[in-house]
């Protein structure tokens, strides 16, 4: 993996105007960084390049798509044996990324080993996705659920 590249002050500000609007034209977004929209076009293709920027998106309510309840489940997975053909966490780390319900996956320390954001329509929908997805994964030894009650602050700007 190489280096991640040097970031200067202007590439911070130009980082910071485009999460806060990337649909913005380079016209604005030079007005905003002080540039010429040229220099902020190329600016901008070399952050691109250099994967400082990895894509643009369209940020959805979940709630005003018929997704209104969010879980945080922790999940522990069995110790891998040395009878295993395939390590449990290689196996639940393939099978999470085709389960549409899980926006998020981390890896964690401690005593679970993984916390999904899972977004769905209800509860019995929860309950489905838990039921006959989650537990039934042969490397899932336990999980435990923590509903979102209120979201204090939602952000996807990272503190640049």
């Amino acid at each position: 993996m190489s280096a991640p590249p040097e970031l200067d002050a202007i590439d911070l500000r130009v980082l910071r105007a485009l999460q806060a609007n990337a649909r913005a034209t380079y016209d604005e977004l030079a007005a905003q960084v002080s540039l010429s929209p040229s220099a902020t076009l190329r600016r901008v293709k070399r952050l691109e390049d250099a994967g400082v920027i990895v894509g643009y998106v369209a940020l959805l309510r979940a709630d005003s798509v018929g997704l209104p309840l969010t879980a945080y489940i922790n999940v522990r997975l069995e110790k891998h044996t040395e009878s295993h053909k395939r390590n449990p966490m290689d196996l639940f780390r393939a099978s999470v990324q085709g389960w549409p319900e899980v926006v998020e996956c981390a890896s964690l320390t401690g005593d679970m080993d993984y916390l999904l954001r899972v977004v769905v329509a209800d509860m019995a929908h929860y309950s489905r996705f838990v039921m006959e997805t989650l537990l039934k994964h042969p490397s899932v030894q336990d999980c435990k659920t923590s509903f979102v009650l209120d979201r204090v602050k939602t952000t996807t700007a990272l503190p640049i």
